[in-house]
């Protein structure tokens, strides 16, 4: 049985944040990369965090990733994630490998921990050098604003947007041994976003007692059903990175898959990650609407997904959104062209309460009602492929021009 449809206790922490697990704490800061706005953030634990991450399936990936490849594959342990917006360091050569590095021994020294135990990201403009001296300054003066806790997140949060409008949190709490567990999060992102990850960055902590290798498999399967289930302009980039850091303070029985409430433990995580990942949908560039898409009746829940997807990341579906055009033929197209099992005689489909097809077959329905529902910002797509009982979502936005304007001068 899928976790989804298991009953847990997960609860929304509302003023939570990615420092609300124990040992966490974190700072943003501005160094003069960007003109105004923070520009550099780090997380820090208190002791050496199990650790696992997810990176872009883009073959041109980003010097900072195979630093933190490096630094995570030495021990599954991390304390420091240094992050920076404004400057990607991809398509930067050996100068941007070393830059990289660099970023992770100015950060270890400066939080006297070993080099390896830290993990690097960048956000921000292709093609260009770090200003590598700004951002080592900037590193020097970070440590002492982590033990400010007032707005700590929320500067993190603000130092690694780049076209992003707004700040994107999570927190949850569930209960494993008779213990608080908690999952914090922060993200970026809002173009070039497409499964499999995007041009984003989301950085989890929990306190739970986890070691790194079923870390590692707990945010393995949870990605594809979270950050690989939203698209907004169908780009992939080169930084894409999910890092996520588990402190164990909170002395929970050491989980594994054999663990009783291991499942728990995968819903809490995933409840975060998707939290996290409509956001970034919803604040896609330019866009007035989340679209969600959700998907049964597949013949398993790898169809489900691929059908999701395909209508999610339609262009024209996502046109239409926003023109407020119940077109429900772009629906089924999108749907037949998914690569998943389908017959098209047994489709059902509906736009929020409204359904548009029956067993394949268009049936009446009210323009002026669909109308008004594609005006709201919140857009529900069903469909029932009546096959079997697969299940799967996807989220994504409209399609608007600003998002054209956007981009269109995105490097001025």
């Amino acid at each position: 049985m899928d976790t989804e449809m298991k009953s847990f206790s997960i609860t929304p922490v509302e003023a939570g944040s990615l420092v609300t697990p124990k040992g966490f704490s974190a700072a943003g800061i501005h160094t003069g990369v960007k003109r105004y706005r923070l520009d550099l953030g780090v997380i820090y634990c208190e002791v050496p965090a199990s650790s696992a991450a997810v990176y872009t399936l883009n073959k041109v990936q980003a010097a900072p990733i195979k630093i933190t490849k490096d630094s995570i594959a030495q021990e599954g342990k991390l304390q420091a994630v240094i992050v920076n917006s404004g400057n990607a360091n991809a398509c930067t050569g050996k100068r941007g490998i070393e830059d990289a590095y660099t970023m992770r021994k100015e950060t270890a020294e400066i939080f006297e921990i070993p080099e390896h135990y830290v993990a690097v990201s960048s956000t921000g403009v292709i093609g260009e050098f770090l200003q590598i001296d700004k951002i080592i300054n900037g590193i020097k003066k970070i440590k002492a604003l982590t033990q400010v806790k007032f707005d700590a997140a929320e500067r993190f949060n603000e130092a690694i947007l780049t076209t992003d409008t707004i700040n994107k949190r999570a927190c949850f709490q569930t209960t494993i041994d008779g213990k608080t567990i908690t999952f914090g999060g922060a993200a970026k992102g809002s173009g070039m976003i497409h499964p499999n990850m995007a041009t984003m960055l989301a950085f989890l902590t929990t306190d739970a007692n986890i070691e790194p290798e079923w870390l590692q498999k707990a945010l393995n399967q949870v990605i594809d059903v979270t950050f690989n289930r939203i698209t907004v302009d169908g780009d992939t980039s080169t930084n894409d990175t999910v890092v996520v850091m588990a402190s164990g303070l909170a002395n929970n029985v050491t989980l594994t898959d054999a663990h009783p409430e291991w499942d728990r433990f995968i819903v809490a995580l995933k409840t975060t990650c998707e939290q996290l990942a409509k956001k970034i949908a919803r604040d896609g560039e330019g866009a007035t609407k989340l679209i969600e898409v959700q998907v049964k009746g597949a013949l398993n829940d790898e169809d489900a997904g691929k059908v999701a997807k395909s209508i999610v990341g339609s262009d024209l579906v996502k046109s239409a959104i926003y023109g407020t055009d119940a077109n429900w033929g772009r629906i089924i197209c999108a749907t037949g062209y998914s690569g998943a099992n389908i017959n098209p005689d047994t489709i059902d489909i509906s736009i929020g309460g409204i359904q548009t097809l029956k067993d394949g077959m268009p049936i009446p329905f009210s323009e002026e009602e669909a109308t008004q529902y594609l005006a709201t910002e919140n857009i529900m797509i069903y469909v029932d492929l009546h096959l079997g009982d697969g299940f799967g979502k996807a989220w994504g936005c409209d399609l608007t021009y600003d998002y054209v304007r956007i981009n269109a001068g995105y490097r001025t």
